[in-house]
């Protein structure tokens, strides 16, 4: 059986099983992708640095796709688009459609290795900052350049990473399946 990047597992080891995810726990991922993103950090950092919030609504989207709504999503951007000062509803708009392209696609995202979701999520996160650039650029911004698609090529490279660092507390252990 193949798992992501080309890493193989035994044949014999059954799939990772999952605890479901507690709503308390979702709320933390959240709490702590936003003071990450809030973090300021040196400028060639701020400029790979990816849209935490955004990619850990991605993951619950994908993997418990009825655990967040688009209220959530919308508040989430709008506390974005207080926190970073931008223009009010901008990253409300994208995270809501973020939202809506991980829900439609979520079954099928899931069906594949972390090479090929990796993909999926990279699509996921350019369409929210074209949105998002477009928004600025009605407002009277002017195009900052090709080095603004960044953030979302790094966050594609750590969805693996991200992954498996939300699925840590949801793996069941040996003994819990023994009782």
């Amino acid at each position: 059986m193949k798992f992501g990047l080309g890493i193989s597992a035994p044949a014999n080891q059954p799939p990772e099983l999952l605890r479901p995810a507690r709503m308390s726990y979702i709320a933390l991922t959240i709490l702590a992708g936003a003071l990450v993103n809030l973090l300021s950090a040196p400028e060639l950092i701020t400029r790979l640095k990816p849209d935490l919030i955004a990619m850990v609504v991605i993951y619950w989207t994908i993997y418990h796709p009825y655990r967040l709504g688009f209220t959530s999503s919308w508040l989430l951007g709008l506390f974005m688009d207080v926190a970073n000062g931008s223009l009010f509803g901008e990253h409300a708009l994208a995270y809501t459609l973020m939202l809506y392209l991980a829900g439609v696609f979520h079954r099928r995202i899931i069906m594949f290795p972390l090479a090929y979701q990796i993909v999926h999520v990279l699509v996921i996160l350019l369409l929210t900052q074209v949105v998002t650039l477009i928004v600025r650029m009605v407002a009277g911004s002017e195009f900052p350049g090709f080095h603004y698609f960044l953030p979302s090529v790094t966050g594609a490279a750590i969805w693996p990473l991200l992954t498996t660092v939300l699925r840590i507390p949801l793996r069941q252990s040996d003994e819990q399946d023994a009782v």
